[in-house]
C-alpha cells in the first residue's frame, strides 16, 4: 500500500477538548496487531464525544470500516464540531442518513379480542356451508348415479374400495387385536376379584362390537385413508389436473368425491365387522391366559351376552362414519392452495377434523340408541 501510517488518536494535553485521528484508518491498517485494541481504548477513555472537538483533517486513508468505528464511538450522532476532509465526508453523510436499524414495533394484540373471534366465527362458517353444499352435490350425484347405473364411476369406486378397505385390513387387525388384549386382561383383573369371571364375556362384547370396535375403525381409517383422499386432492390442485378436469368438462363431484364417500360407505362397516372379530379373538386369548376360559366357552356364551341389535348399530355406525370421513377429507382437500405449506396444514386439519366428527357422531349415536340393544 502506498501508505501504511498506522491508525493514531490523540488529545488536547492542555485543554482535552480536541480529539485528533491521523494515519491510516482503513481495514488493513486497523486489523494490524494491537491496532484496534490501541483505538478503542483510547475512544473508551474520552468523556462525552458532544462535548469534544474533533478533528479529522490529519486521516490520510478512511474507508467505511474506520468511519464505524468513529461513528459507534460517537453515539452514532455527527458531533457538533467536527472537521473532516471533503473526500471523507461521504461515508459519514451515507452513515447519518442510514441512522440506526429499528425494527417496525408490532402492534399488540389481545388474546381474545373482538377482531379475532370474528374472524373465528366467520372461518367456522364458511367451513359449514361449505361442508353442507358438498353434502348436497352428493345427493345430486347420486341421484344421477342412481338413475344412469351404466354410466357410473365403478372403477374410481372399485379402487377407492381397494385402497381404503383392503388395504386397511392389516393395520385395523393389529390394533383391534391389541385393544382386545388389553381389555380383557384389565376387565379380568377386576371380575376376578368378585367373582364374576362369566361376565367377562358380556363386557368384552358389548364394549367392542356396540362402541369400541366402529370407534376404533374409524380413527385408524381418518388417519389412513382421511389423509390419503386430502393429500391426493391437495396435490391435484398444485398440479392443476382439478381445473384441467373442470376444462374437460369431469365435475369433481361425480368423478372424485362420490366414488371415495360410496366406497368408505361400504368397506367400513366391512372393516367394523373385521375389527370386532379380531378385537374378540384377542380378549379371548388373555381370557384364557388370565382366566383360563376356553375360547369355546366365549364362542357360545357371545350371542346371549350381546344382543342382534348391537351389531346392526355397530354396522350403521361404520357406514356413517366412512361417509363423514370421506367428506370432511375431500372438503378440505379441495379447499388446498396450490402450494406446499397449504398442503401439509390441510392434510393435518383433515385428520383432526374428521376424528373429532367421528366422535361427535358416536355421541350422537349413544343418545339416540340410548334404549336399544339392552
Amino acid at each position: 500500500m502506498p501508505n501504511t501510517e498506522p491508525p493514531a488518536l490523540s488529545v488536547d494535553q492542555h485543554h482535552q477538548s480536541t480529539v485528533t485521528a491521523s494515519g491510516a484508518w482503513h481495514v488493513h491498517a486497523l486489523a494490524r496487531a494491537d491496532a484496534m485494541a490501541q483505538i478503542m481504548s483510547a475512544l473508551k477513555a474520552l468523556p462525552d464525544p458532544a462535548t469534544l472537538r474533533w478533528d479529522l483533517s490529519r486521516i490520510t486513508t478512511l474507508d467505511h470500516i474506520g468511519a464505524q468505528v468513529l461513528w459507534n464511538a460517537w453515539g452514532k450522532m455527527r458531533p457538533p464540531q467536527l472537521a473532516l476532509s471533503e473526500s471523507h465526508e461521504d461515508f459519514f453523510r451515507l452513515l447519518e442518513a442510514t441512522g440506526p436499524l429499528a425494527l417496525p414495533e408490532q402492534p399488540k394484540q389481545a388474546l381474545f379480542s373482538l377482531a379475532t373471534l370474528r374472524s373465528t366465527l366467520n372461518t367456522a362458517l364458511d367451513h359449514l356451508s361449505g361442508f353442507i353444499a358438498l353434502i348436497g352435490q352428493l345427493v345430486m350425484d347420486i341421484a344421477r348415479f342412481a338413475m344412469l347405473p351404466q354410466r357410473g364411476p365403478w372403477k374410481e369406486i372399485s379402487s377407492n374400495i381397494f385402497h381404503t378397505g383392503y388395504q386397511a385390513l392389516g393395520i385395523t387387525a393389529l390394533v383391534g387385536f391389541l385393544i382386545g388384549v388389553v381389555l380383557s386382561y384389565l376387565s379380568a383383573q377386576q371380575l376376578h376379584q368378585f367373582g364374576g369371571d362369566i361376565y367377562l364375556v358380556n363386557i368384552l362384547g358389548m364394549s367392542i362390537i356396540r362402541e369400541l370396535g366402529p370407534l376404533l375403525a374409524a380413527i385408524l381409517v381418518a388417519g389412513r385413508s382421511g389423509s390419503s383422499i386430502t393429500a391426493q386432492l391437495g396435490v391435484m390442485r398444485v398440479t392443476e389436473e382439478l381445473d384441467a378436469m373442470l376444462v374437460m368438462g369431469l365435475p369433481h363431484g361425480f368423478r372424485l368425491i362420490m366414488p371415495k364417500v360410496l366406497a368408505l360407505a361400504v368397506s367400513m362397516p366391512l372393516l367394523v365387522v373385521w375389527t370386532d372379530a379380531m378385537a374378540l379373538i384377542g380378549g379371548m386369548a388373555a381370557a384364557k391366559l388370565e382366566l383360563n376360559l376356553s375360547p369355546l366357552y366365549f364362542i357360545h356364551e357371545l350371542p346371549d351376552a350381546v344382543p342382534l341389535a348391537n351389531y346392526w348399530i355397530g354396522l350403521g355406525k361404520g357406514a356413517v362414519f366412512g361417509s363423514l370421513i370421506a367428506l370432511v377429507a375431500c372438503h378440505f382437500g379441495l379447499r388446498i392452495k396450490p402450494n406446499t405449506e397449504s398442503l401439509g396444514q390441510g392434510t393435518t386439519t383433515s385428520v383432526v377434523t374428521a376424528i373429532t366428527v367421528v366422535i361427535l357422531a358416536d355421541a350422537v349415536f349413544a343418545i339416540v340408541f340410548n334404549d336399544v340393544g339392552f
